[in-house]
Order: C-alpha cells, then sequence, then structure tokens
C-alpha cells in the first residue's frame, strides 16, 4: 500500500500536496512539528517531525513509499538539514522523493537548493524535481499579504516579471509525479502569464474594488525592511538575491510544464485572485 510522507505539511505547499494526495486516495503521513495544526483521518496521519531533530526521522519514514520533501523557507543551511534526510530515506528504502526545489536554482550551483537537488539525483533513490516560480499565494496569505492589506506593496523587484504559480497547481504537479512514477524527471513550474508587481497590484485593486499600488524600492531599503520585520540576516541576503533574479528578467520564464503534467493549465493570476477573499481585506493601519 502506497503512503507518501509529506514535510512541511503545514505550509502552504506541503499542506496543499497533503490535500490532493489524500483527494486522490492516497494515505498520507504529515510531518509537522505541532500535529494539533492537522487533523487526524483515515487517509491523514499526523506525525512530529524535525529536520534538526534525528531521532525523528526513522519514525517519520516507517513503512513509507514516497517522500514529498520541501526545505524550509528562506534557509542557506538546508543541505546540512536535508541531505542526511535523504540519506535515511535511502536506508528506508523509499521508493520515489519529490523534491520542491525552486525555479533558477539549477542555474546557481552553490545555490542551497541545488546542492540538495544534486545530491538526490546522486543517491539512488527515484526522484522527481519541481522547481516553481514565486507563489500567488504569498499575496494572499504569505509574506506580500501585510503589504496587500495595507493598499502598497513594496518591493526592490523594478520593472522585471514573474511567471507566479499557484501552489494548488504545484500540489496536482506533486500527486501526478507520484501517480505516474515520472522517475529521473525535473520539471520547470510556472504560471500562464508573467507579470510585473505593479499588473499583479492592478489585477488586485480591479477585483477588490480598491487601490493597491506597487512602490519599486531599491535592494537595501528592502533589506532593510526585512530586518526591521525580525528576519535573519542571511535569510534577508537569501530574499535580495532572488529578487535580484527578478530585476534581471530571470523569472519571467514561462513554460509548459504543469499542462504536460497534470492535462490541466494553471491558473491565471486573475483567477487566483477572484477566489481568495484575503486578497481584500484592508488593515486597520491602511
Amino acid at each position: 500500500m502506497d503512503r507518501i510522507l509529506v514535510t512541511g505539511a503545514t505550509g502552504h505547499v506541503g499542506g496543499a500536496v497533503a490535500r490532493v494526495l489524500t483527494d486522490n486516495g492516497i494515505d498520507v503521513r504529515a510531518a509537522t512539528r505541532k500535529t494539533t495544526r492537522i487533523k487526524w483521518t483515515d487517509r491523514l496521519q499526523p506525525v512530529v517531525f524535525d529536520f534538526d531533530d534525528p531521532g525523528l526521522h526513522k519514525a517519520a519514514l516507517d513503512e513509507i513509499s514516497g517522500l514529498f520533501l520541501i526545505a524550509p523557507p528562506l534557509d542557506f543551511d538546508a543541505p546540512a538539514k536535508l541531505i542526511p534526510f535523504i540519506d535515511r530515506a535511502r536506508e528506508k528504502k523509499v521508493r520515489h522523493v519529490v523534491f520542491n526545489s525552486a525555479l533558477g536554482a539549477d542555474k546557481n550551483e552553490r545555490s542551497p537548493l541545488r546542492i540538495i537537488e544534486q545530491h538526490l539525483k546522486k543517491s539512488g533513490l527515484a526522484y522527481t524535481i519541481l522547481r516553481p516560480n514565486f507563489f500567488m499565494e504569498n499575496f494572499s496569505t504569505g509574506w506580500a499579504a501585510p503589504m496587500v492589506e495595507s493598499g502598497k506593496i513594496s518591493l526592490a523587484a523594478g520593472d522585471g516579471r514573474t511567471s507566479f504559480i499557484s501552489v494548488s497547481d504545484i500540489a496536482e504537479v506533486a500527486a501526478a509525479a507520484f501517480r505516474k512514477k515520472l522517475y529521473g524527471a525535473e520539471y520547470d513550474l510556472t504560471g500562464p502569464e508573467a507579470l510585473s508587481y505593479g499588473q499583479a497590484a492592478e489585477i488586485i485593486s480591479d477585483v477588490c474594488g480598491r487601490t493597491v499600488t506597487y512602490h519599486p524600492i531599491s535592494e537595501m531599503e528592502m533589506m532593510q525592511a526585512a530586518r526591521k520585520e525580525g528576519m535573519s540576516e542571511r535569510g534577508t541576503q537569501y530574499i535580495a538575491q532572488l529578487f535580484a533574479l527578478v530585476r534581471k528578467g530571470l523569472m519571467a520564464e514561462i513554460t509548459g510544464a504543469v499542462r504536460e503534467i497534470t492535462g490541466k493549465a494553471p491558473i491565471s493570476f486573475k483567477e487566483f485572485a477572484m477566489n481568495r477573499a484575503e486578497l481584500c481585506r484592508v488593515s486597520k493601519a491602511a
């Protein structure tokens, strides 16, 4: 019987993957530090998990056929955490690992996610590597949500465009990768269009009937704001690198991978916005 271990199960992507798998009749073991945040069902079993605690790894991997692997966000130390876990998965004879990386990771051999990709490829495990672009959900429930609520999106993106993708499409691809046994495959995942942050703000404004504007700022200003919000210095450096790619136009790529794998076109940003009421919230400070 197939049972998939989903790491990051209370996060945007991991949670969506767990839902799609269980909806497709697959048993899921949902790895999380806080099991009370996951409702136990016939198909969904939460398990206490932390990459930093090897003592929890065996129980998480026992009788697991597949592993959906995702690194903690903006973590330069991710290889030190995930590589030993990949090795443990091999020891436990996991049959298939689907790793959620990031668009462009394969263009920089020193990138933490690329280091993990390369280790997985050499591990002897059957693998699928997914490289999605920035999530649409960042605007509704992620790091950009407070800016959207305030009506002012301030980022060092310049006029660069991004082919934003919804986590719902990423989850459908991940589930299909397990179902179709897409071994040894690597996919760049994007939405159907590349938008600037100004265009994204215009779409949100039209859908919500209020004004949301984009204000391009310098990299230094963005980093200072991130530090003020409590982000670590290494995390701040990470986001600076990401938005440098946006400004250079390297996140505007559009691929057909979602349709190729799932048989369905990825949702557009406007469709996403029309179905996410959270986007239309207004902060008290606005």
